[in-house]
């Protein structure tokens, strides 16, 4: 029989909130499975299903305040649709609230929940017709509480930005995270076109461009269905990568005939943009822990037909005694818990704990002890995270600089005006979502003495 665009939605949900699987992973596969629906259908699936994850603490607080039954409490399948249907009468204004009552009820019974259908009905018609029992935290008493369920962010989250950042940017941080708006950054390929021509040429397969927030060769782009579709990106014309990420390239200062180490480097942005700025000089080793990550960066080598970089599977915590004092840059790109994409990636909010952070600042500290090693003497060692988490960043640049001699370096000559401050001065940069126009992201360039 097949599956609606609902069901589709849900099944994505169920995968996703149960059995603990990235989202962008679980959709990117489900549409890769029903490759022949309509633009629409893949635009509202992905909506449902990103909008509801986004929302989850928001949405269960909306269903506890009017079902008899807690949420933690209700069978998978019917505590998921039961959230994708109060997204959609929520958040979603082109949908009638009582073709989501309706559909959520036609689901239930196809997917053999009769006997709870009326339930459903109940709570979500509750919910439309009494919206006025909706009463969120009071922000002024209960300030934690309000932004967590008004911008469905657990709370000890809150609670840890707030003692880093004040109010008004962790609010800032949080109603940034949850901007409808989705668009794609990519890296222009300057070997390949300018950034002109690829405007022109994607603008004629009907996609939307903007220029970036930070660097000319920078774009935005929306309203386009596969990647795969694009020819521009057959022939490897540019390359999906956040400006923040583009900003270590930037900052590198890599020169012709470099060589260059990424320890951690799948997918590949950075490897490929520094490959990308030599102009066909110098080596880009580029090395992740497993043959998965490995191909995907080899994908992209292909695809940008670029000749100066190589890769290798390599744990960065094993010292490789070959390379030790022979690079003139190496890129630390380290794990990190990703507090700064989670408006891409809204699942790393609820994943995430506080033990799962301290357990990664060791993780950093032990990587960056065996792979500042490959650093030769006068070069330069980029650390970056996307998180916005002072643990993981700049107390890990402290202790770096504690224990190892290097110096931080100023990057305000690779910077726009508008980034430029007193600590990219110093030598590292954090950008905020809410502040910034990109993730959250945290860069620093140390030089070895």
């Amino acid at each position: 029989m097949t599956k609606t665009t609902r069901e589709i939605a849900l099944d994505i949900l169920v995968d996703i909130m149960e059995n603990n699987n990235f989202s962008h992973m679980v959709i990117n596969r489900t549409l890769g499975e029903h490759q022949q629906l309509e633009k629409q259908d893949r635009a509202f699936i992905t909506r449902i299903c990103e909008g509801t994850i986004e929302r989850l603490i928001t949405i269960d607080y909306i269903i506890n305040l009017y079902s008899s039954v807690k949420v933690t409490k209700m069978k998978p399948l019917i505590r998921n649709l039961l959230r994708m249907s109060v997204y959609q009468i929520k958040y979603m204004e082109g949908i009638p609230d009582s073709a989501a009552c309706n559909e959520a009820v036609k689901l239930a019974k196809k997917r053999g929940f009769i006997s709870l259908s009326g339930f459903i009905n109940g709570v979500l018609r509750n919910i439309i017709r009494n919206p006025e029992k909706i009463i969120y935290p009071n922000e002024i008493k209960e300030p934690v509480r309000f932004l967590s369920v008004t911008y469905s962010t657990p709370e000890w989250l809150v609670e840890e930005w707030l003692t880093e950042f004040d109010y008004q940017n962790v609010k800032g941080m949080l109603e940034a995270s949850l901007k409808d708006e989705k668009q794609t950054t990519i890296r222009c390929n300057l070997n390949q076109i300018s950034v002109d021509d690829l405007t022109n040429l994607l603008q004629k397969d009907g996609v939307l461009v903007k220029p970036g927030a930070y660097l000319p060769y920078s774009l935005r782009i929306s309203n386009y269905n596969y990647l795969n579709d694009l020819e521009p990106f057959r022939k490897g014309y540019f390359q999906i990568q956040d400006e923040s990420s583009m900003l270590v390239g930037q900052i590198s200062g890599v020169k012709e005939g470099d060589n260059i180490i990424d320890v951690c480097a799948a997918p590949g942005g950075k490897s490929l943009h520094i490959a990308e700025r030599l102009n066909g000089t110098g080596h880009v080793d580029s090395r992740d822990v497993s043959d998965a990550k490995i191909n995907l960066i080899n994908e992209n080598i292909n695809r940008l037909m670029l000749k100066n970089i190589s890769v290798k599977v390599h744990d960065a915590l094993v010292l490789d005694k070959e390379v030790v004092g022979k690079a003139g840059i190496v890129i630390a790109d380290l794990p990190c818990s990703g507090l700064g994409v989670i408006g891409k990636k809204p699942d790393i909010k609820y994943n995430m704990t506080k033990s799962k952070q301290q357990e990664l600042v060791k993780l950093q500290r032990e990587i960056l002890t065996v792979v500042e090693q490959y650093v030769k003497e006068n070069g330069v060692l980029l650390y970056s995270t996307c998180t916005v988490n002072r643990q993981e960043n700049m107390d890990n640049v402290r202790w770096f600089i504690n224990n190892f001699n290097y110096k931080l370096e100023s990057i305000d000559d690779y910077l726009p005006e508008s980034l430029r401050n007193e600590t990219t001065k110093e030598g590292y940069l954090q950008l905020i979502p809410g502040i910034h126009e990109s993730d959250g992201f945290f860069i620093a360039k140390l030089r070895k003495n």
